[in-house]
């Protein structure tokens, strides 16, 4: 006998759906996962769906009564169990032995639902949907971080231009020394010429003006509205993890200062900073399952796409809560 008590729970193969559990097996037909149940034990018996390899249980003869269960050995485990939580921690007491998840190659044999002693944890079937949208592709994320950074370079240019122009003058005569050691072959370098301070200290000058241009163009707009240029052409947009509020100023500092701030020493550490930022922005192509940046994940927040006509991928999906009945969860705990 289970140690699962019976109930309505989320169907571990369609979650969108949930099913009655009488403790040994699953009875009568899913209903949609945001229904309110109905009352006492389902009438009918619908065998559990498995693939197609699987071999489809016999109907029932038509004197079997109606509340006939299923056999209490599935024919694939993880359509046959309740499913269990999300965090990879299984129910106190799982059921175990030949007529337990495990089946009869004992806790170890494969196929084993997830978050059940003994089994790691399945990754989900369908991509999440944070607030009922659509996660931002990679790509979109990439061509409009591209078109933010042609954006920011332009306003540096504007920015920076009387830096630059300062900066060549005072690097054009080490330059020309510099090229002249060269061509005469000489080999003391306690000849060779040294770049005046002043224009080092342009440099880093310049990278606080790129800074701080970069600070004012993506972290305002982040904050009221969660678009930059960028990401309002290409139809996403960031929001908080846990709500769809406004980022404000505060978390979208935070996400912008983990990939903004490393720009302050390009000069000084010869590119590495640069390095980082750019493995920053590729971390969206391995996170699962949210496709998180670094700086995503430090400020929780994730990029999805701004529902759009004519595209009805983009549209809201509901997203249903837990049904409760006889005081027990969809998802038991």
């Amino acid at each position: 006998m289970s140690a699962i008590e019976p109930g309505w729970y989320k169907d571990p193969v369609d979650p969108r759906t949930q099913r009655y559990w009488d403790g040994e097996g699953w009875l009568g037909d899913p209903i949609p996962a945001d229904a309110v149940p109905p009352a006492g034990t389902p009438t009918a018996v619908t065998a559990t769906p498995v693939a197609s390899t699987a071999t489809t249980a016999s109907a029932p003869t038509p004197s079997t009564k109606a509340s006939t269960r299923p056999s209490t050995t599935p024919t694939k485990a993880p359509s046959a169990w309740p499913a269990g939580p999300t965090t990879g921690a299984g129910p106190r007491d799982g059921p175990s032995g030949p007529s337990g998840p495990s089946g009869p190659r004992g806790p170890s044999g494969p196929g084993g639902p997830a978050g059940w002693p003994g089994f790691p944890q399945q990754p989900l079937l369908t991509e999440p949907r944070p607030h009922g949208l659509r996660l931002a592709s990679a790509g979109s994320r990439f061509v409009a971080r591209l078109v933010d950074i042609l954006a920011v370079s332009v306003l540096c240019v504007i920015a920076n231009a009387w830096f630059a122009i300062e900066y060549w003058r005072d690097i054009k005569p080490y330059l020309a020394g510099y090229t002249r050691f060269i061509q005469s072959g000489q080999t003391n370098v306690e000849s060779l010429p040294v770049p005046p301070e002043s224009a080092t200290f342009l440099l880093l000058l310049m990278g606080f003006v790129a800074t701080a241009v970069w600070f004012a163009y993506e972290v305002p707009a982040t904050s009221n509205s969660g678009q930059t240029l960028g990401k309002r052409l290409l139809g996403i947009k960031v929001v908080r993890l846990e709500s769809e509020e406004n980022l404000g100023f505060g978390r979208a500092f935070r996400r912008w200062s983990r990939l903004g701030l490393p720009t302050l020493l390009w000069a000084a550490c010869c590119g590495v900073t640069f390095l980082l930022q750019v493995i920053d922005c590729l971390f969206v192509v391995i996170d699962r399952p949210l496709r998180q940046a670094l700086h995503d994940k430090g400020a929780a927040t994730v990029v999805i796409e701004v529902p759009r006509p004519g595209r009805p991928e983009t549209e809201r999906t509901a997203v249903s809560e837990p049904t409760t009945t006889g005081g027990h969860h969809a998802d038991p705990r």
